[in-house]
């Protein structure tokens, strides 16, 4: 990765972007020594222009951000971050520098959340206990809230068949997990085709 930082007094503007939602966290600087600490350590350390030294995000609230992969843009002086925040990202308590959390995407961490369930046996979930009964029975209730969507689509009550939809799609997280294949896996073919 090279990065040009001779630009802005050595200073390069980060955007963090959470890597479930890709919803955009927050915006900061970083220096080389920063940007090595980040690589190095997994978490995301800035330069603070106001306190004129190296801050982790997180060093006092445990707010930390964990770093899953870095990109750098093509004229090599932005860097891009997407991380798992462990906790809300601004200061003022909101999911993000930007406001609160958006629903776009939050189907990548549910399904992050049911491959947990189930990857750690947690027995007093419903994910994992559903999971243990095989895939004949995840396949079954994709069927019957399938169908129960249909049943919904031909009333005129928009919360039940919004409810069903959502059941249907919760399912089916649960089904790609069993099948070992990923909401994104299903994207890819769709955007292929959309080709």
């Amino acid at each position: 990765m090279n990065i040009n930082f001779n630009k802005d007094n050595g200073l390069i503007p980060v955007v963090i972007q959470d890597n479930r939602t890709l919803q955009v966290l927050m915006l900061g600087y970083m220096n080389e020594e920063a940007f090595e600490k980040t690589k190095k350590e997994k978490r995301v350390t800035f330069f603070s222009r106001s306190k004129n030294r190296l801050w982790t995000k997180g060093e006092e609230s445990g707010n930390f951000l964990e770093v899953k992969s870095i990109d750098i843009d093509c004229d090599q002086d932005t860097i891009l971050i997407k991380v798992i925040p462990t906790n809300v990202v601004c200061h003022k308590g909101t999911f993000s520098c930007f406001g609160e959390k958006d629903p776009k995407g939050f189907l990548y961490e549910l399904e992050e959340k049911i491959s947990q369930r189930i990857d750690n046996k947690v027995e007093s979930s419903y994910t994992y206990s559903l999971y243990q009964r095989g895939i004949n029975k995840m396949a079954q209730k994709v069927g019957e809230e399938a169908v129960e969507v249909l049943i919904e689509a031909k009333d005129n009550n928009d919360i039940l068949f919004k409810n069903e939809a959502a059941d249907l799609l919760y399912h089916f997280l649960i089904l790609l997990k069993a099948k070992d294949f990923s909401l994104e896996d299903i994207e890819k073919i769709l955007q292929e085709r959309n080709k």
